[in-house]
């Protein structure tokens, strides 16, 4: 028990790792920095800035007051002129939300059960193979997501938003939001985490077998 607790070790780095990954994930879905709008002033009558989120369309009036600058409108997938891309990205991270919740509980119960010594004799099992799975899972959901709103980025697509939010089509000039980056450092640390979960099967290996 004490070789397979000291082998585990990067497994507990890992799951730091997948937490941390975890809370980025959740901080970019609710960011409404996706992608950034500059609208012209013949649209507004002052300078604006539009950030165009997965749930809501945030627009700051520069020349207000910071605590007057902001008005948000909410939107759902059930909304009918939420575009294509919006709906997968929507998806796509309420699912590796949604698994990576459920990833990080099998990390923990993988743990005890290492740290308990409740394993298979089998050297050949490992217990973290659900986490595994599931961070990578997660990883390549976020990557698709990133990947999606940065085409719709470069595509320059429009949107069709009601006219109570006051927002045009398609802005004369936008740019990829600070989300993105949150939620492509979340993918890379659930891929980081993956692979540390699937290394700990050589780890044991390692030593029970020891070089002669």
């Amino acid at each position: 028990m004490l070789l397979l607790s000291r082998s585990a070790n990067c497994q507990v780095g890992g799951f730091a790792l997948a937490s941390i990954a975890w809370i980025l994930c959740s901080i970019s879905t609710s960011l409404p920095q996706w992608r950034v709008w500059y609208l012209n002033e013949t649209v507004f009558s002052e300078p604006t800035i539009a950030f165009v989120g997965i749930w809501r369309v945030c627009i700051y009036h520069q020349n207000f007051k910071p605590g007057n600058a902001r008005g948000c409108h909410e939107y759902t997938y059930h909304d009918d002129f939420v575009p294509l891309d919006i709906r997968i990205i929507q998806h796509l991270l309420l699912g590796a939300n949604i698994l990576g919740l459920i990833g990080t509980v099998a990390t923990i119960f993988a743990l005890r059960n290492v740290y308990t010594g409740n394993i298979q004799k089998n050297v050949a099992y490992n217990p973290f193979v659900i986490s595994a799975i599931l961070n990578i899972i997660v990883s390549i959901f976020v990557l698709l997501a990133v990947i999606c709103n940065y085409f719709s980025v470069i595509h320059k697509a429009a949107i069709a938003f009601p006219q109570s939010f006051r927002m045009p089509l398609q802005p004369p000039n936008q740019r990829i939001g600070i989300a993105n980056v949150v939620a492509s450092l979340a993918a890379l640390m659930f891929l980081g985490s993956g692979i540390i979960f699937l290394s700990y099967i050589s780890l044991v290996e390692n030593q029970v077998y020891p070089e002669v």
